[in-house]
Parts: structure tokens; C-alpha cells; sequence
């Protein structure tokens, strides 16, 4: 049986039952937000056989470290390229998977109201069906990419918005040589509490005030996790926005705007102290 989302995105708990979700899979509250202006820079190539967005720092700006995006589930869109281009321009390779390959979301919802599309859109075994794939082929892409892409000396970052946030608790519980430095992520969705548990590297998490996926409650909930296992940690909240507020923001609002780039800064600002120790 399909689990019932409501019109703010919530989920009831009863659906939860047995669970541990601090952040929520994804709901309504994903299937909102604005289109960005801009052309992206980046191209796409293959790697371990799924498609893959590059975006290159500009001349004379490389700092030879490797950032790994994991996208929300509007996959490759606009903003999402955009934003990968906007860690590029802080000198960072980018290297961001689509592993929706070909099929976000919003190929078949373009608002959590629209329902003619994909009016037999069942938007749970979309979300069953690329979990699925992702959960697999995540570690595979990953590190086929550093194979790839990576040199002696090299230094990795992740980052993801809502659906890609446990790939970066993952990545930060890793103790390999290789593993990334540090990692980001903004409106998360699909943790539990053992990916704040597990934690071996340090954790930004930029958040929104109103976020029916990851509430007041499970965020102070994941920063006591955090703190009585004595990770490294930052928690960065915007008053007044949204899930989706990183990614999706109305930037013809000066507030809107504002947050968006201050998230993206901060979470430069995460990688350039770790990777620059």
C-alpha cells in the first residue's frame, strides 16, 4: 500500500511506524519551487555507466579537489546545474551523478497540484524504484569517479539536496584514505539516525525554519546524536523559507535569493576550511 502524503508535504506517522527517519523521504513539499535563469556551463559524460554532469573551475581558479554532487529529485535540472557551476566557480571539479537517469520528477509533476502530466503518476514507486538503483550503484559511481578523475594529492567534498543527503552521510562514514574530507547537505531527506551515528568527517547542514521533512524536532534530534558522539558539525537555519529553499528559491524575492547564495557560500566556505587543512 502506498504511503499518503498530505498537501504540506507531511507524512503521517502511522506510515512510520518501526522507522527511525529523521529526515523524511520525500514528499509534496519537494514538488515545489522555481525555475532559475542562467546557462550552464557544465557537459555530461559517463561514469560506471550513468550519466554524469561536469562542470570545470575557471582558469587560473582550480584548487585540484574534486566535489561530488548528489542531486534532489528534480535531478538535472537548471538550478541543480547552475549550482554545480556555482561550486566550480569556487574551484572545485564537480562531478554530479543523474541517477534518475533521465526520469526526476518532474517529468511527471511539475507542482504538488499538478495532476495532469502524469496523471498515473505513483510518485512512491518512483521514489522505490531510484532509491533502489542509487542505494547500488552510488558506491560504484563514486568510485569510479576518483579512479577517473582523481590524482595523487587529490581531496573530495560531497554535497546533496534532500534525496542526496544520505549518499553524503555515507561517503562521511567512510575511513578510506580516499574518503571525502567533508560534506554538506541542504533540506535533507531519507536519514535515520544512524547516519548521523556513524558520522567520521565533518557535517554542514543547512536547513530551513518550515521543513515538513526535517522538522525542528528531528533536527535538534540529529544535532544531540551528533553531540554525544562527538562529531564535527555546523547547523546553519533560514528563518521564513522552505524545503527547497537551496535549490529551488524564488529569486525575483531579494530574501529568497539571499538564502539560496548564502547556502551555497557557507557550504563553500565547510569545504575550503576541511580540505584546505
Amino acid at each position: 500500500m502506498s504511503t499518503k502524503i498530505t498537501d504540506d508535504g507531511a507524512i503521517p506517522q502511522d506510515d512510520l511506524k518501526g522507522e527511525s527517519y529523521l529526515a523524511k523521504p520525500s514528499g509534496a513539499c519537494c514538488l515545489t519551487g522555481s525555475l532559475h535563469s542562467g546557462d550552464p556551463r557544465g557537459s555530461f559524460s559517463t561514469i560506471a555507466g550513468i550519466d554524469t554532469y561536469i562542470s570545470k573551475p575557471p582558469q587560473g581558479k582550480a584548487t585540484g579537489h574534486i566535489l561530488l554532487y548528489f542531486p534532489d529529485v528534480w535531478g538535472m535540472f537548471p538550478n541543480g546545474l547552475l549550482v554545480m557551476d556555482g561550486f566550480a566557480d569556487a574551484g572545485y571539479l564537480v562531478l554530479g551523478l543523474d541517477y534518475f537517469r533521465g526520469d526526476p520528477v518532474w517529468k511527471h509533476r511539475k507542482d504538488r497540484h499538478d495532476k495532469t502530466t502524469d496523471p498515473n503518476f505513483d510518485y512512491e514507486a518512483w521514489k522505490k524504484k531510484h532509491t533502489s538503483f542509487a542505494n547500488e550503484n552510488v558506491p560504484k559511481w563514486v568510485a569510479a569517479a576518483k579512479k577517473e578523475y582523481g590524482k595523487p594529492g587529490t581531496k573530495y567534498a560531497c554535497v546533496g539536496y534532500c534525496f542526496g543527503a544520505p549518499y553524503v552521510c555515507d561517503e562521511l562514514a567512510s575511513t578510506a584514505p580516499d574518503a571525502c574530507s567533508a560534506g554538506a547537505f541542504a533540506h535533507p531527506a531519507f536519514l535515520k539516525e544512524h547516519h548521523f551515528q556513524k558520522l567520521e568527517k565533518p557535517l554542514f547542514l543547512s536547513c530551513a525554519e518550515i521543513d515538513h521533512t526535517f522538522d525542528a524536532e528531528s533536527r535538534n534530534k540529529a544535532v544531540d546524536i551528533m553531540s554525544a558522539g562527538k562529531k564535527t558539525w555546523n547547523v546553519q537555519i533560514f528563518s521564513g523559507v522552505e524545503h527547497g529553499f537551496a535549490l529551488r528559491g524564488n529569486m525575483n524575492d531579494k530574501y529568497e535569493r539571499w538564502v539560496k547564495e548564502s547556502s551555497l557560500q557557507s557550504i563553500v566556505g565547510w569545504f575550503d576550511l576541511w580540505l584546505g587543512l
